[in-house]
């Protein structure tokens, strides 16, 4: 039975049938049968699963097969978001990526465990894999977040190495945009965007991270919704989790990724939630015809769920040894 469908009936007769769903499922005897008044699913995937934003077969790929050999899923997708965080060609992630209007590449992400443990970084410098280094703000510090400065004299101390992130490509981009008035995001423009994954391991855990060089050309110190959890990434292990890419300060509004994973615990599909997370940002006016936003999500039975604002958006699954990029629904026909 559906939340939704308790939902039906008076707070008491649900709390009764809440017990009782506990119950059977533990007389049963069943690993599959979970209680779905918490909003997860009566079935897990059958195998490990990886999705993430855009088309990154070689990242998905690197992570599908670090699942397959047994390992953890937030191990797993760190791994995989490196290799597009070290990709110079990408300008949206990682060394290469754009500058700030000052000609400074300052990075951000976070991570989310199965545990519900998290750790991000903010306005980093000089440092390539921040995905890693936010596992070690979550894994080795009292902190959820460390920012700027501090963030990456912390990365020394953990053994990150000292690199120069502004590419000579994103050098000449970034002196060819000064010669423009003003800076205007511009839909789809880049091949990639902000990178957010999500995997599945074979203990049907689920963990995420998301990555980003943030907005090009953006005022110094500006932070989108990347790094924040609860916006660019969000992991409920009884229900979910969900990742976020485009205009960050949109996904911020709404607090994206933890409303796609709230509406799945009320009993929506991932494919479901995303639509209404997206509807929940063009309701507030014809500003997102302006702008990208999309979402990914995946449920505890493997079901994935993906939709954007406009049109161009795609996300990259692995599973079973195939590599697919599926281009996600869209609002604004």
């Amino acid at each position: 039975m559906k939340r939704r469908d308790f939902l039906k009936d008076t707070p008491l007769a649900g709390v009764g049938l809440t017990v009782a769903a506990a119950l059977t499922a533990c007389e049963t005897g069943s690993e599959n049968q979970i209680d779905t008044a918490v909003g997860s699913t009566e079935k897990r995937a059958e195998g490990p699963i990886v999705i993430a934003t855009w088309n990154v077969p070689e990242s998905v790929e690197i992570a599908g097969k670090m699942l397959a050999d047994g390992k953890k899923a937030l191990e797993s997708a760190i791994e995989g978001v490196a290799y597009e965080e070290a990709n110079e060609e990408n300008t949206t992630v990682g060394k290469g990526g754009a500058p700030d209007r000052d000609g400074t590449v300052t990075l951000d992400a976070c991570v989310m465990n199965s545990d519900g443990n998290c750790g991000a970084v903010l306005a980093v410098e000089n440092i390539t894999h921040v995905a890693a280094l936010a596992r070690k703000v979550m894994e080795e510090t009292p902190h959820v977040m460390l920012s700027g400065k501090g963030a990456e004299l912390f990365a020394y101390d953990q053994g990150f190495p000292k690199e120069n992130l502004l590419t000579e490509a994103s050098k000449k981009a970034w002196e060819n945009w000064k010669t423009k008035s003003e800076y205007k995001p511009v839909i789809n423009v880049e091949n990639h965007d902000t990178i957010g994954m999500l995997c599945m391991d074979s203990d049907g855990d689920i963990a995420g991270v998301c990555t980003t060089s943030g907005a090009a050309y953006k005022m110094k110190g500006r932070i989108g919704d990347s790094p924040i959890i609860g916006s660019g990434l969000f992991i409920d292990n009884e229900v979910g989790g969900a990742v976020a890419t485009g205009l960050g300060e949109e996904v911020v509004k709404t607090v994206g990724s933890f409303l796609v994973v709230e509406l799945m615990r009320n009993g929506k599909s991932p494919q479901e939630a995303c639509e209404e997370a997206i509807r929940r940002i063009v309701a507030k006016g014809d500003r997102y015809k302006e702008f990208q936003v999309g979402y990914v999500a995946i449920n505890k039975a493997g079901e994935v769920g993906a939709y954007a604002i406009h049109e161009g958006f795609s996300y990259t699954k692995y599973q079973n040894g195939e590599n697919t990029n599926t281009p996600s629904g869209f609002y604004a026909k």
